[in-house]
């Protein structure tokens, strides 16, 4: 794929993803799921509704058909079919005549901008409520005689919550995830850049050879939807050696990099060289037990290390939580920069290995297998071997793997020491291993 066609493919999934409204539950999430189906072959999995998951219990079922506040001419003055974030996610149904003093307390606001609708939920604990403009606020608080409120919302008790996962089985048993969420509903940053991240990461991954590692792609509502699948697949989740949660990526600001709670695990070695090799200093973010669902994969019974990479992170941007998320916010293009450093970040992760010399007793001669500039005593002084920039990078690349490839230090450290890119490395490894200088290491 081309560079620009990428950024034109996101482009329409986002428009195509947009206006759905995802919950918890509810069809909005099976037909984001199905979407993402044409990007990635997600298999789809319905967790029922009512049955418990550790200290949780899988929600009913919500569905939403309309919701609206009329004013006394019959006049849509809050219409949910212009936005979905007009009402409060999990809503009771209600339709009832009453006065604004009655229903200013349903009314969420945010006055200090009074131009965008923020996102509420009443996910566990029956509730409703509208989510307004500053103005739609104002135009409702003059209005004399009664209003119309209206949601037409149902619970089904007998429903399900959905959920989509891809495995992708590797060469070795050592496994590792990335998760990310699709319960938001017409939000762009927060979340549909990372459900879009997520399918383009499970789609390489099935395309190309058999990966070294195994792999778990998994779109879950977040909180509930990461605990029930860590309840249903406790075994194997058990056994995860790293992931990453994969959010709000796909804002105009600076990357950031949220770290796993054990701060130097490979996951973050990983996301560390890959933003080194592409010269990005991101913005950091130490780990804490909030934010998105590291904090389930994380917590004490199965303590994955979990890191996440963003750009304009949640809680750190104006727009976030409100109808300004949205595809004036995110674009094509920002996503598949972001989706560049979260593929490096799965090939080190995949890629990385341990090797071991054919030739330990000293330097190994490298001319006579034609790895070494023909011109030699010349290599580091300025000005030399013009022309040559690509041989002496090799045979800097060649120096540090010989040197280290003692079954002790992995590819990813090499890199780290040397200054000398992942990619670099690993192509100059496949040389190596041609000219029977080094070999793997295996368990």
């Amino acid at each position: 794929m081309t560079n620009d066609a990428l950024p034109a493919e996101i482009d329409g999934f986002l428009q195509r993803l947009f206006p759905l409204t995802r919950s918890l539950t509810g069809d909005g999430n099976r037909e984001t799921l199905r979407v993402l189906q044409e990007i990635a072959p997600i298999e789809l999995n319905e967790y029922s509704s009512g049955v418990p998951v550790y200290d949780w219990v899988i929600p009913d079922e919500w569905s939403i058909r309309d919701a609206y506040i009329k004013g006394p001419d019959g006049e849509r003055l809050v219409d949910f079919k212009v936005s979905n974030l007009h009402v409060v996610s999990y809503s009771e149904p209600v339709h009832e005549q009453m006065t604004f003093d009655v229903l200013a307390p349903r009314l969420h606001v945010l006055h200090q901008n009074p131009d965008v609708i923020p996102y509420r939920t009443s996910y566990y604990s029956r509730d409703w409520g509208f989510c307004v403009t500053g103005k739609q606020h104002e135009l409702l608080s003059n209005v004399e005689g009664l209003l119309e409120v209206c949601i037409d919302t149902e619970f089904n008790p007998a429903g399900s919550m959905t959920i989509g996962s891809l495995c992708v089985p590797g060469l070795s048993d050592e496994e590792y995830l990335v998760s990310t969420y699709c319960c938001h509903p017409s939000m762009a940053n927060d979340n549909l850049s990372g459900l879009i991240v997520t399918a383009l990461l499970a789609r390489e991954m099935v395309s190309r050879d058999k990966p070294n590692k195994s792999w778990r792609f998994i779109f879950v509502p977040e909180t509930i939807g990461s605990i029930a699948y860590l309840c249903h697949n406790e075994a194997v989740m058990k056994k995860m050696s790293g992931g990453l949660v994969a959010t709000t990526c796909g804002g105009p600001g600076l990357f950031g990099y949220k770290e796993t709670y054990m701060g130097n695990h490979l996951v973050d070695r990983a996301i560390q060289l890959a933003f080194r090799d592409r010269g990005i200093t991101p913005l950091y973010y130490p780990f804490v037990p909030d934010g998105s669902d590291e904090r389930q994969y994380s917590s004490p019974a199965f303590r994955i290390p979990v890191a996440t990479i963003t750009r304009d992170k949640y809680y750190e941007y104006s727009e976030y939580h409100t109808s300004s998320d949205n595809l004036e916010f995110v674009s094509g293009r920002q996503i598949a920069e972001t989706l560049n450093i979260y593929r490096d970040v799965l090939r080190i992760l995949d890629q990385n290995a341990y090797y071991c010399s054919e030739a330990t007793h000293g330097e190994v001669q490298l001319g006579r297998r034609g790895l070494y500039p023909d011109i030699g005593g010349a290599v580091n002084q300025s000005g030399a071997l013009a022309g040559a920039e690509q041989a002496v990078q090799e045979l800097n690349a060649i120096t540090w793997l010989m040197f280290l490839a003692d079954s002790e230090h992995d590819l990813l450290t090499v890199a780290e020491r040397s200054g000398i890119t992942f990619s670099e490395l690993l192509r100059v490894v496949k040389k190596l291993i041609d000219h029977q200088l080094l070999d793997f290491v295996t368990d």
